[in-house]
C-alpha cells in the first residue's frame, strides 16, 4: 500500500509532445521532447509507445508526465521523467486531458 504521503511527492504535470522520433537502438521505444512549462522547461522522456503510436500522432499532444522522476538511461537515451499510458491486452493509449489546457500545469 502507499501512503497518501507517498503519492503526494509525485508530481504530475501536463506536458506537450514538441518532438518524437524512433529511438536509433530499440525498435519499441520512441524519444520525446516535451514541454513541462514553467522552470521545468523541455525534458526528454524515452518510451515504449512505438508499437502504438507514430512520432507524427504525437506532436502537439497534451499528455500527463511524472515531472519528478529520477531519470534514466534506456538503451542509450536519457530519459526525464515518465509520461501515463493505460495498456490492454492490444494496445496502450496515452493519458491525455479533455481539452486544452497550458503546459506544466498540475494534475490534482
Amino acid at each position: 500500500m502507499v501512503t497518501i504521503e507517498d503519492f503526494m511527492k509525485i508530481d504530475l504535470r501536463v506536458a506537450e509532445v514538441k518532438e518524437a522520433v524512433e529511438h536509433p537502438n530499440a525498435d519499441k521505444l520512441l524519444v520525446l521532447k516535451v514541454d513541462v512549462g514553467g522552470d521545468g522547461g523541455e525534458k526528454q522522456l524515452v518510451a515504449g509507445i512505438r508499437e502504438d503510436y507514430t512520432p507524427d500522432q504525437l506532436i502537439g499532444k497534451k499528455i500527463i508526465v511524472v515531472n519528478n522522476l529520477e531519470p534514466a538511461v534506456l538503451r542509450g537515451e536519457e530519459s526525464q521523467g515518465m509520461l501515463l499510458a493505460a495498456r490492454d491486452t492490444n494496445h496502450v493509449v496515452l493519458l491525455t486531458t479533455e481539452s486544452d489546457i497550458t503546459p506544466g500545469s498540475k494534475v490534482q
